[in-house]
């Protein structure tokens, strides 16, 4: 069976929220970006204004999938962590429940070190979430329910909207 849609719910986007504001704060990040596979950016915290965050999501996504193809060309099912070093500003790229992008920014009031201690636990949390609203998007499939965000509104409102 292919994976259900995956619809972003208020309560698992706050718990997404909170864990990545808590990396933030416990890493000395400057920057925390949560990455679809797809190049969607689905939450972001720290600095976040500095950056055009469409970009950095879809580039993101496509340095996972370039090093995904160097993963395969050796044996490897992927390379889960990528570490990018700067002159200022280092970049730490991992994969989350082979779902999701946890991206790190963070200079050198931090370290590499613990970026990675805090990104496991980070991760642990986060795969916990993603797989809850896995479960709801199967729950929802096998009952027939489909939510159509839009499905409510009409014309009216449409017309309305632009008068």
């Amino acid at each position: 069976m292919a994976d259900p849609q995956m619809v972003m719910y208020d309560e698992e986007f706050r718990q997404i929220s909170a864990v990545i504001e808590k990396l933030l704060r416990e890493a000395n990040a400057k920057v925390i970006f949560l990455v679809d596979k797809n190049g969607q950016l689905i939450a972001g915290c720290g600095e976040t204004e500095r950056f055009d965050t469409t970009s950095l999501a879809s580039l993101t996504a496509g340095n996972i999938a370039a090093t995904g193809g160097l993963a395969k060309l050796i044996g490897e099912k992927e390379f889960s962590i990528l570490f990018h070093e700067g002159e200022k500003d280092n970049l730490h790229i991992s994969i989350v429940g082979g779902r999701v992008i946890l991206v790190v920014l963070f200079d050198s009031r931090s370290s590499l070190g613990l970026v990675r201690l805090r990104v496991k636990k980070a991760s642990e949390e986060l795969t916990a979430i993603f797989d809850q609203l896995k479960r709801k998007a199967e729950e929802k499939e096998r009952s027939g329910i489909q939510e159509f965000p839009f499905a409510e509104i009409t014309d009216d409102d449409i017309d309305n909207l632009f008068n």
